[in-house]
């Protein structure tokens, strides 16, 4: 039995290395400092553990090392010379953790990248550097925050000629495409990941790392080598919108056109709307806005949208009564969006021209003020719009004794048919 205790004895201890008695004596040293929050003591104490001390005997003894070393740098803050070896120090820490405990490796690395970017502020390519190892290293279990400062970085080494545009423009999809990968553990997680999405490409924007000209020029070959490439379409619609005035394009419209074909939506179809209206082709903006609106993808509040956007683009171009149509739709479906759609109603039946007889002619001036004073009632604050436009319109009303000579009187119920429109309204007149 004693042969066998002290066999134990000798198992137990070997994970202590060769200095075992040594080590776990200031192994016991510095944890009851540090236990106590005596840190000036510990840290001392922690040393001599870590110089005896194999890595693997605790991994304690590289988190409590990581506190320590830290404490040690906020200390001696105006000392540049001793932070940059006790930042070293921290950032081996790291590696060491990641090595003799991978179940633990991302939280390590994660952590290494995290100090790198709080301690290092003079070296960007070292940095950057530290950030790709990481991200190379555990991959998919890279924190949102490293993803954002790697790209940060990035950028910083393109203003200081270290990287070319196309070298950024990789990063940055690549850097997006994980973030976008990250399965978050809670809701608070969830709204960092769309900040730091965000932020990325507010950077990327202001950076303004690519002109149009560099992305056509990056993107236009792609394309016509796989112009039936989903994926790469996506990516050329994301990229191109995000460059100043740069949608104006055929490999804007073309990218577009695929991602409609290959994978139908409200969104593509409303990308090709836009498109076609810059270009100044109505029929087939007309005709991608109505298949936005059609598709079972879109909720009612984005029909709303689309139906309202529908009815002034129509009403801009001569077509009064598509727009009258769309905009008739609109106030049962969004009631945030129903007085701009009385408003516009009103405004399409104040310009319309109608024929026929005295009375036929201004009789839309009636409906058009009906539909001011719907828009005034459903929204308030377009009352002084709608209250300008009833004085306007209603100085087209016609005289008492004209409209009595055509049997309409004051007060009488009014259909009026012109222009593809109909409207039921109440005669009004003036002395």
């Amino acid at each position: 039995m004693l042969l066998s205790g002290a066999g134990l004895k000798a198992q137990d201890m070997s994970k202590y290395g060769p200095n075992a008695d040594e080590c776990v004596k200031y192994l016991s040293y510095y944890t009851e400092y540090y236990k106590q929050k005596n840190y000036e003591d510990a840290t001392p104490n922690w040393r001599k553990a870590y110089t005896l001390c194999p890595p693997s005997c605790s991994q304690n003894l590289l988190i409590h090392g990581s506190d320590l070393v830290s404490r040690l740098i906020a200390k001696n803050a105006k000392n540049p010379i001793m932070v940059e070896g006790l930042v070293d120090t921290l950032l081996t820490l790291q590696d060491v953790r990641a090595q003799y405990y991978p179940k633990y490796a991302a939280t390590a690395l994660n952590n290494k990248a995290s100090y790198a970017a709080k301690y290092i502020k003079s070296d960007p390519k070292r940095v950057f550097d530290i950030y790709e190892g990481v991200i190379s290293a555990i991959g998919p279990e890279t924190k949102a925050s490293v993803l954002f400062n790697d790209f940060k970085a990035a950028v910083d080494l393109y203003n200081a000629g270290q990287l070319g545009t196309e070298d950024v423009l990789n990063l940055y999809q690549r850097n997006l495409g994980m973030l976008e990968a990250i399965a978050p553990a809670s809701d608070l997680e969830k709204q960092q990941i769309a900040d730091f999405h965000t932020n990325i490409e507010n950077l990327f924007i202001s950076s303004k790392v690519a002109t149009c000209d560099d992305l056509l020029a990056l993107f236009g070959p792609r394309y016509e080598a796989n112009p039936n490439d989903l994926a790469l379409a996506k990516n050329i619609v994301k990229m191109l919108s995000l460059a100043e005035d740069c949608n104006d394009n055929d490999l804007y419209l073309n990218a577009v056109t695929t991602m409609y074909t290959l994978e139908p939506s409200a969104d593509a179809a409303y990308y090709l709307y836009k498109l076609h209206s810059a270009k100044g082709n109505v029929a087939d903006a007309v005709k991608y806005l109505n298949e936005a609106i059609d598709r079972e993808d879109s909720d009612v509040k984005a029909d709303a949208a689309y139906n309202y956007e529908l009815a002034l683009y129509c009403f801009k171009n001569g077509r009064s009564a598509s727009a009258y149509e769309a905009a008739s739709k609109v106030p049962a479906m969004d009631e945030n969006l129903a007085g701009k759609a009385y408003l516009l109603l009103g405004t399409i039946w104040g310009s319309t021209t109608c024929g026929g007889d005295e009375i036929a002619r201004r009789a839309p001036y009636w409906v058009a003020c009906d539909y001011m004073n719907k828009a005034k009632a459903a929204d308030p604050s377009l009352a002084d719009d709608a209250n300008r436009y009833i004085g306007q319109y209603s100085r087209f009303f016609p005289a008492a004794a004209d409209a009595f000579m055509y049997g309409v009187n004051n007060g009488d119920s009014y259909t009026v048919v012109c222009g593809g429109m109909r409207a039921t309204t109440t005669a009004r007149t003036v002395k």
